[in-house]
């Protein structure tokens, strides 16, 4: 494993924060209609439903955009936790724009039970390019375990392993797996733009982790939870394949394959349980 791995991450999501928070980048205006969702969640609300009277975690939340749209729904608390300083910094400016109650928390993933507190969530939730930085699953399964009530739920919608382990479009339109599908000891990337917003990453190093599907429903098993639903989907809320994607007809802000969409799932929805009353 790239030794310095978490360094480098950090400083490549620092080094985002100022594109997507620009005029630009994520649609931060929007929040000041009191009734707007992300896109995310409005993709995810037929799965996840109302989430009223629920304590919610959101894991790696980035600028709050979510959270902030989780709170939306009913919550009666919602904690966010990244280990961005500068992304925090926008979350919390967001929270107040949007007139939410959201407390965020600075810390790593592996630390979020000892920072927000054992069996403290009805549901945790975590959005699309969230566990790809993370280095081991099982690891991560084990904090998700920890962080739910008895009887609480995990909800993830992630960029699903087979996209992760795509190459760069070839123009003649085929699609190759250049990377790992498993988990590894993490491949590194150098991309100059991000996903959201314009300008050069001053950062661009980063390094990821890719998990296949077996290996995310295996640790969370491990971890005590029962996995209650698996979706696979053919859009994903950026394109990442270049000139091989078209907007989707049928969700805002999704992308889907031009020729051939049901190719390859682009990512996946999980739902798991933590055994309980």
């Amino acid at each position: 494993m790239t030794d310095d791995w978490r360094s480098i991450n950090l400083a490549n999501w620092e080094s985002r924060v100022p594109l997507h928070t620009a005029p630009d980048g994520y649609d931060l205006a929007a929040f000041d209609d009191p009734e707007h969702l992300s896109a995310v969640v409005r993709y995810d609300l037929p799965r996840l439903g109302r989430l009223d009277n629920r304590d919610v975690v959101h894991l790696q939340c980035h600028i709050g955009t979510d959270t902030v749209s989780l709170a939306r729904l009913g919550a009666r608390s919602v904690t966010g936790l990244d280990f961005s300083p500068a992304a925090l910094d926008a979350a919390r400016a967001l929270a107040r724009r949007a007139n939410a109650d959201v407390a965020f928390v600075e810390a790593d993933v592996d630390d979020a039970v000892g920072v927000i507190g054992a069996e403290s969530a009805d549901l945790v939730y975590t959005g699309i390019g969230a566990i790809c930085w993370l280095p081991h699953i099982r690891r991560w399964a084990d904090v998700v375990a920890g962080l739910l009530r008895p009887g609480g739920r995990l909800f993830i919608r992630e960029g699903h392993p087979v996209l992760w382990g795509m190459s760069d479009p070839r123009p003649d339109g085929v699609l190759v797996m250049e990377y790992p599908y498993f988990e590894t000891e993490g491949t590194v990337f150098v991309e100059h733009d991000s996903y959201a917003g314009s300008g050069a990453v001053s950062a661009p190093e980063s390094v990821i982790f890719n998990h296949g599907l077996g290996e995310i429903f295996s640790a969370l098993t491990a971890a005590g939870l029962a996995v209650t639903a698996l979706e696979e989907h053919r859009e994903v809320p950026w394109n990442p394949l270049e000139g091989l994607m078209i907007p989707s007809p049928d969700f805002d802000e999704e992308f889907i394959l031009a020729q051939g969409r049901d190719r390859m799932p682009l990512t996946y929805t999980l739902q798991a349980v933590k055994p309980g009353p």
